[in-house]
């Protein structure tokens, strides 16, 4: 089993390597900030998951921005590191990918300084069936896999307790382990592996919590799932998606630009004509 408190240290080389291919794949090989064809015109770079962050921005903002003199090129991400590593680095402006708990607790845990511009969007947390279908009647000793990062483990446990399934000893605690858990009826068992992994572990559990955009990437839809959180402005307001960057670049024109059209109605109308109850404004 691998715990969450392991992930950081554990997976860096092998997330580096899967963050170097990427950038190797990526649609940009300009600077950031630099001049792209004319004087006119700037390049925004911005780190993403491919979906639906590179899709929005590759397909609704890029076109957007253009019209406004900026170049947005995106570089894709599989992980949830990687992508802050670069902004701090310099080698993008921004990244577009990540809740605010999310990136509070990286910064937190890694001595940076990332700040979120804007909330943009909300993806609901779902509960999928694997092995099983029926929640309400879960078997004594199931297994759920969840991912195993600070923050979206909890968010998967508040879930879990959500749905009566267990009771964590804080009722709102965001950055709850199993450990927290103070009434596990059924003896639950927690599959804990690195979000994006989720998906894979779903033909050997018998459910499994799953990151909205791994979801969408695996073919799943809020539809689909046996259970969802509540839509309240709690969930929006602790999970929606932020454009974050450094705190040199948070007043950037560019930056304000990506913002200006992603919280547009314009987006509003995009989000529910492509992705529906998937991806929903966090504005």
């Amino acid at each position: 089993m691998i715990t969450r408190r392991s992930f950081i240290g554990t997976s860096f080389a092998v997330l580096a390597a899967t963050g170097l291919a990427a950038c190797g794949n990526s649609a940009s090989s300009s600077s950031s900030g630099s001049s792209n064809g004319s004087a006119a015109t700037k390049t925004l770079t911005v780190a993403a998951s491919p979906s639906p962050h590179a899709e929005i921005l590759n397909n609704f903002a890029a076109p957007k921005l253009k019209e406004q003199g900026i170049d947005l090129q995106t570089k894709e991400y599989t992980d949830y590191i990687i992508p802050n590593q670069v902004t701090t680095s310099g080698e993008v402006d921004a990244n577009y990918f990540q809740h605010i708990n999310y990136l509070n607790n990286y910064n937190e845990e890694n001595g940076t300084d990332l700040v979120g511009v804007a909330a943009i969007h909300y993806e609901p947390f779902g509960i999928y069936a694997g092995k099983s279908s029926d929640l309400a009647g879960i078997a004594d000793g199931a297994q759920i896999a969840v991912p195993n990062d600070p923050t979206n483990e909890g968010r998967a446990l508040l879930l879990l307790q959500q749905e009566n399934l267990i009771t964590l000893k804080d009722p709102n605690n965001l950055e709850a382990t199993p450990v927290d858990i103070a009434d596990n009826p059924h003896n639950l068992q927690f599959v804990e592996v690195e979000a994006a992994a989720v998906p894979r572990q779903l033909q050997d559990v018998d459910f499994a919590v799953i990151n909205g955009n791994y979801a969408i990437e695996a073919g799943f839809h809020v539809k689909d799932a046996v259970a969802v959180e509540s839509k309240d402005g709690k969930a929006v307001e602790q999970y929606a998606n932020y454009i974050v960057t450094t705190p040199e670049k948070k007043d950037d024109d560019r930056i304000a630009a990506l913002v200006s059209v992603l919280t547009s109605d314009d987006f509003k109308q995009y989000l529910s004509d492509t992705y529906g109850q998937d991806v929903l404004p966090a504005f």
